[in-house]
């Protein structure tokens, strides 16, 4: 089939704003919008400029903005989509060429939180061993690619970009449940700051965007509940 693939093209070089391109391209149904991407880099338009690594959903490279939607593009296919695709680098972070966006900040405010395992206790001769129960705790947010679908996808962080996110708190989250982990009280404090857990405004575009499927306004709220029982 025709697919009519419409992309946001920005050369800084050359452009003063971002402006839409089409481009028609020849695929079947089960190919993904990277392949596309690729076709018209390859075949048509070698100045086409976009992350990708893996291509398997496990780097996070390729988060664009798909049909309205913050999608990974090595896993949403034409199938899924239609013959009519439009694709936009992530929105709320600052661009650079086409479809890469600026991530510095997202990954400083990532590094902020910590998102390491700190333990005051001398490392022991074999693994830190951990109950299946207490492992299940954070189970859910050691899944998290930091594509950032899920803050480009946030209201508050159009609104206020000081605002660390869904990402940096779902990866806080993973260590502050963690039984190993000793740094919990700090990450709280963190996290209890104006720009922490308490922008969140429990929307759910976080949990809708993430392709990991992880609960993220789940685990905003469980963070956020931490802080008020560390607070009574």
């Amino acid at each position: 089939m025709q697919v009519d693939l419409r992309i946001l093209r920005y050369d800084p070089e050359r452009d003063t704003k971002p402006h839409e391109e089409r481009y028609t391209v020849e695929a079947g149904p089960m190919d993904r919008v990277l392949d596309l991407l690729h076709k018209v880099k390859y075949e048509q338009d070698g100045t086409l400029t976009f992350r990708r690594s893996c291509a398997h959903g496990v780097c996070g490279s390729d988060a664009m903005l798909i049909n309205g939607r913050n999608r990974l593009a090595c896993k949403i296919r034409v199938d899924q989509l239609g013959r009519k695709i439009t694709v936009a680098p992530l929105p709320g972070l600052p661009l650079i060429k086409d479809l890469v966006v600026d991530m510095e900040a997202f990954f400083a405010k990532f590094r902020s939180v910590q998102p390491y395992l700190q333990a005051a206790d001398m490392p022991p001769m074999r693994e830190r061993r951990q109950s299946a129960e207490d492992r299940a705790k954070f189970d859910d947010t050691t899944k998290c690619i930091l594509c950032a679908a899920c803050t480009s996808s946030c209201p508050s962080f159009w609104a206020q970009p000081s605002y660390v996110g869904p990402a940096a708190i779902v990866n806080a989250h993973r260590f502050i449940f963690d039984s190993r982990d000793d740094a919990e009280e700090e990450r709280l404090e963190i996290l209890a700051d104006k720009d922490g857990v308490w922008r969140c405004r429990t929307i759910f575009n976080c949990t809708d965007a993430c392709p990991r499927g992880i609960h993220i306004t789940q685990a905003i709220l469980e963070v956020s509940s931490k802080i008020v029982e560390h607070r009574a």
